[in-house]
């Protein structure tokens, strides 16, 4: 069996910090004594959670970033080394969701949502592995989702952009296992995040009830664990995984029975 490994003085850099999954993983990955920098567009929250980080006895840096622009993650892990010292870990967590049918979503955000969320990641990614060969060392975490594994209606380009950084992960983690990088995607199920407040500033959409779901802090914990111990995939719930595997291999059932009373978005 593989040592558990010291996180202790291990740097990681995190997008989409300001909150949700993101927040809270920069809190965990605190505790378990690594410098955390967490980037994001709203520097306003980076910098509380920085702050709450510091005063606790951590070390945090915050830096504003869009993971639509290379350059801006480029600044991020040039940042990262200038206050750690290296760069250990990135996690490509930055994202966003929105409710369309194919046929009705606007060109605009069928794009934005591929270059936020999929070529977002391999903006993160691609200046973190590079020092990453260097050391021969690292571990990259990919935040992707349960409808990675299962095409949704009403969610389809989400779900693709999900099902995309799943297959970049999976790939990567062979590619560069003679490198001594893990490569790790993270699976998670509904979670209280800001995920839905956002859709409906984008959209409008009515409200929903979001005190349901999964808490941000259990993926987060669950992301420490990996770091310690490295593995392909982390899925938040097995009977998800085994839902969406059964519904991938039954197309015509999912089609009739699960999503068969699919409606419109308002």
């Amino acid at each position: 069996m593989m040592a558990k490994i010291d996180l202790a003085g291990k740097p990681i850099a995190i997008t989409g910090a300001s909150s949700g999954i993101g927040a809270a993983t920069a809190l965990a990955c605190t505790r378990a004594g690594m410098p955390v920098a967490l980037a994001a567009r709203r520097t306003d929250k980076l910098k509380a959670i920085c702050k709450a980080i510091t005063d606790a006895g951590g070390k945090a840096i915050a830096v504003e970033c869009d993971v639509t622009k290379p350059e801006d993650c480029e600044r991020l892990i040039d940042e990262t080394v200038e206050a750690f010292g290296s760069v250990y870990s990135v996690f490509a967590n930055a994202g966003y969701g929105a409710k369309h049918d194919l046929l009705d979503t606007p060109e605009a955000t069928l794009r934005e949502m591929f270059e936020t969320n999929f070529f977002g990641a391999i903006n993160t990614i691609r200046p973190a592995a590079e020092l990453m060969k260097e050391q021969q060392s690292g571990h990259i975490l990919i935040c992707t989702s349960c409808l990675s594994a299962l095409p949704t209606p009403g969610y389809s380009i989400y779900s693709a952009t999900k099902s995309a950084q799943h297959h970049i992960g999976r790939a990567l983690g062979v590619e560069l296992a003679d490198n001594g990088i893990h490569v790790t995607t993270i699976h998670p199920v509904r979670t209280r995040t800001e995920f839905f407040d956002t859709m409906r500033e984008r959209q409008g959409a009515s409200g929903r009830d979001e005190t349901k779901g999964q808490p941000p802090g259990k993926v987060a914990r669950r992301v420490v664990r990996v770091l310690q111990k490295p593995r392909p995939e982390v899925w938040m719930s097995e009977p998800t995984r085994r839902m969406m595997l059964w519904a991938a291999h039954l197309p015509r059932v999912t089609n009739r029975y699960i999503f068969g009373r699919h409606k419109k978005p308002m």
